[in-house]
């Protein structure tokens, strides 16, 4: 069987194994059941899941900095990738490290904060606390361009005027690289998204930037995949266009079909079933429909993930197959901030993490490139999916709920001390008015719950399976 005939059949499959999971249908007045199936989500339960995420997310975020571009590929130290044998063991220089370990920890292991300690914002969570900020203060369900613009405005400092975190090189440390600056740097002289994404302008929107500033997009719009794309676009083509808008809007997909998930079946085949699904947005004949056929198809053929990595790395970086032209570019690494190979690597991860929420950031911190970001990535969507008291019961016990969003960023109150209960709640809070003013729910008779169709969801089953 043909690779390509094996994907349209797995994306069927997961079409009619997820979606009525978490739900509960009621047959509408012609007797489609999939046109009034409504899933009921309890507010509480909600924010103990969006609690979840922003720890998962932070966990995954320090543990994969460890290891962040310690392995790129090429030759000499840089090139000998890690294996699930340097778990445990020491961490090696970065490309950047002048011959040092991570100041983070000297060791490839979890980095946890317990009660007492405070987690610090990084870039993998700072953007995404700004935009849920910025929504839940406007008192909508949507940003504009201007509004974006005036946040990054009014939070991140400019790399040429002096910051709390000193010199980088030429500029200031501000905690913002390659896409994401340059659209600050465009939005300083007074351009408003989504022309910062503009490639004749921002030279870099085929690199990682979106991928890891917008997944909470997702969440807004349980059961929605479709929507939660509508809603994330902005954001998204902020800083990315082509291939890396479809790897952001894969990973925002996947967010919102985390609330789908059913706590009493298998969590693997949930979780890959749910990749299927989001499969059916990446468009056939583009690099991520292929990257992530290639890791879909080397799981299924039991190798293992070292191999899986292997071969990404040799079947892109090297050969530069199915349209992937950055190692021509001859860029600085090789494109090791590229959106393409770290969406491959995220792919390996999540696809042999298998739903484990301790495998999977495990393997995203050692498959190499940027890997905090894929680490954070799928920490925070498992971390929803367990929630906090799952997340807490994989590590070993209580962990620390303080985040200090002025680690990286600048104007928020309290000094930037902030807590995940608090953020969970502006969550919800932006939550709702999405389901209200954007999916057609409601809230249910009691308070304590919502209610909303999947007519959405429904049609969307039978587009994923009809797609290929």
């Amino acid at each position: 069987m043909s690779s390509a005939c094996r994907t349209r059949i797995l994306i069927a499959l997961a079409s009619a194994f997820l979606g009525l999971s978490a739900c509960k249908p009621t047959a509408g007045a012609d007797g489609d059941v999939y046109a009034s199936t409504t899933l009921t989500i309890d507010k509480a339960e909600y924010a103990e899941r969006l609690h979840g995420f922003w720890l998962g997310q932070s966990i995954g975020n320090w543990t994969g900095l460890v290891t962040e571009m310690d392995k790129i590929g090429g030759e000499g130290p840089h090139g000998v990738f890690y294996t699930r044998a340097d778990w445990g063991g020491p961490d090696q220089p970065a490309i950047w490290g002048q011959g040092q370990p991570s100041d983070i920890s000297p060791t490839i292991d979890f980095v946890l904060r317990r009660p007492g300690e405070v987690w610090g914002a990084d870039d993998d969570t700072d953007i995404e606390y700004l935009y849920q900020e910025t929504l839940y203060r406007a008192g909508g369900s949507t940003l504009t361009g201007e509004q974006i613009r005036t946040a990054w405005l009014a939070h991140i400092y400019d790399e040429r005027s002096e910051t709390p975190y000193g010199r980088d090189g030429e500029v200031w440390q501000n905690y913002l690289w390659v896409s994401n600056q340059r659209a600050h740097e465009l939005m300083l002289a007074g351009v408003v998204p989504p022309q910062t994404g503009d490639p004749v302008q921002n030279s870099h929107t085929d690199m990682i930037d979106a991928q890891l500033t917008t997944e909470i997009f997702g969440l807004f719009a349980p059961g929605h995949p479709d929507m939660a794309r509508e809603i994330g676009r902005l954001p998204v083509q902020t800083t990315a266009r082509g291939a890396a808008e479809e790897a952001a809007m894969f990973y925002i997909a996947m967010h919102a079909l985390a609330p789908l998930v059913d706590d009493g079946r298998p969590l693997r085949e949930q979780v890959i079933a749910m990749a299927y699904r989001a499969r059916s947005g990446l468009s056939e004949g583009g690099y991520p429909a292929a990257m992530f056929d290639f890791v879909a198809n080397a799981h299924a053929e039991g190798r293992s993930w070292e191999a899986a990595r292997d071969g990404l790395y040799e079947r892109y970086q090297v050969r530069a197959e199915d349209g992937y032209d950055i190692t021509g570019r001859d860029l600085y690494c090789n494109g090791c901030f590229a959106s393409g190979i770290n969406f491959g690597a995220s792919l390996i991860s999540l696809f042999y993490g298998e739903g484990d929420i301790r495998e999977t950031i495990r393997i995203a911190t050692l498959a190499g490139w940027d890997s905090d970001n894929p680490a954070a990535t799928w920490g925070g969507l498992l971390g929803f999916i367990i929630g906090r008291e799952g997340v807490e019961d994989a590590f070993g016990g209580p962990l620390s709920d303080r985040f200090n969003i002025h680690r990286t960023r600048r104007g928020f109150p309290d000094d930037g001390m902030d807590t995940f209960p608090a953020m969970a709640e502006r969550g919800v809070a932006v939550t709702e008015r999405v389901i209200l003013d954007r999916l057609g729910g409601r809230i249910s008779q009691d308070g304590r719950a919502w209610e909303i169709p999947l007519r959405n969801g429904a049609r969307e089953r039978h587009t994923g399976a009809e797609r290929g």
